[in-house]
């Protein structure tokens, strides 16, 4: 082997080499950074958890204990914080059925409304059309406090203050525009063929837009309803300012609010905060494919 081939030899040993460190080393930092993000993220959530898991005299002498040993765990939070009033405890199960019953509603009602509305935005022609689609956004962009005081006067009249169908109503009032924006872009990106075609088929416009638009524009419909009902399960501000007089009425969010109180064991705080925390990760957890697909298509599409 001659000098110069011996010397590129060398030279593709040395390139190799520094390949395989490279690559090393950018997986180690992928690691990093993903263990590093999900403890910022995940870290105060479990930190919480365990808390909500030991004896509350436990958790002022060491209060820096994360892990609970076997003979501590006990939900006796989670009883206190679910359980009824009459029966000593916080009330919070019956507060997350009425945030259930608000949220599934208000996702429902605001899907199928924004569906109608964005598709005849984006396929029928009519005066104003652009103007339109333009204060979709615009009349979210208003903060909810300007909103709140009207509201509760025309409420109030109308005799449904600390009623839960006063709640949804705000609720589509809340989130219909935004959910319009967002599926006014997945329908844009339907090929206007595919329904011609259908028509041509003698489908219906009710066919066209059950059978053809919606599988098309699913990940998008599913997209925007995680997102409506994330909304309505944390919404705090019109929750106070329409249900504070109505205990019944509760919802989930006013219930973890009351459990700032001093007189509350920190742990019975923590347990109410999981309970709330959970369905709205499982809901992320379970449609986290078609959450994902919907929004890329969305910012795609748009």
């Amino acid at each position: 082997m001659s000098s110069y081939d011996s010397y590129k030899h060398l030279n593709r040993c040395r390139g190799s080499r520094r390949d395989r460190i490279e690559r090393i080393v950018g997986a180690v930092a992928k690691w990093f950074i993903v263990l590093a993000t999900v403890i910022t993220c995940a870290g105060p959530l479990l930190y919480g958890f365990f808390l909500s898991l030991r004896p509350l005299t436990e958790v002022i002498n060491n209060p820096l204990d994360i892990l609970p040993s076997i003979d501590e765990i006990n939900f006796s939070s989670y009883v206190s914080a679910l359980s009824s009033e009459e029966t000593g405890g916080f009330g919070l199960g019956r507060f997350m059925g009425n945030s259930l019953v608000v949220a599934l509603f208000t996702t429902v009602l605001a899907v199928l409304f924004s569906m109608l509305g964005a598709y005849a935005a984006v396929r029928m022609k009519f005066f104003g059309r652009d103007v339109i689609n333009v204060l979709f956004l615009v009349v979210y962009l208003f903060p909810g406090i300007v909103l709140a005081v009207p509201l509760f006067v025309l409420f109030s009249k109308l005799g449904m203050r600390g009623e839960l169908p006063a709640l949804i109503f705000i609720y589509l009032a809340q989130t219909i525009p935004v959910a319009l924006y967002m599926l006014r872009n997945y329908f844009v990106a339907v090929p206007k063929s595919v329904e011609e075609a259908a028509k041509v088929d003698g489908a219906s416009l009710r066919q066209v837009i059950m059978k053809v638009v919606m599988p098309m524009a699913l990940p998008g419909l599913l997209a925007t309803a995680l997102y409506v009902f994330m909304i309505a399960w944390n919404e705090f501000l019109f929750a106070l300012l329409f249900l504070i007089d109505n205990r019944d009425n509760w919802t989930i969010s006013l219930g973890i609010a009351q459990l700032s109180d001093f007189t509350v064991p920190p742990t019975v705080l923590m347990a109410g905060s999981i309970v709330m925390t959970v369905p709205i990760v499982l809901v992320f957890v379970l449609a986290q494919k078609a959450l994902v697909e919907g929004l890329s298509a969305g910012a795609e599409k748009g």
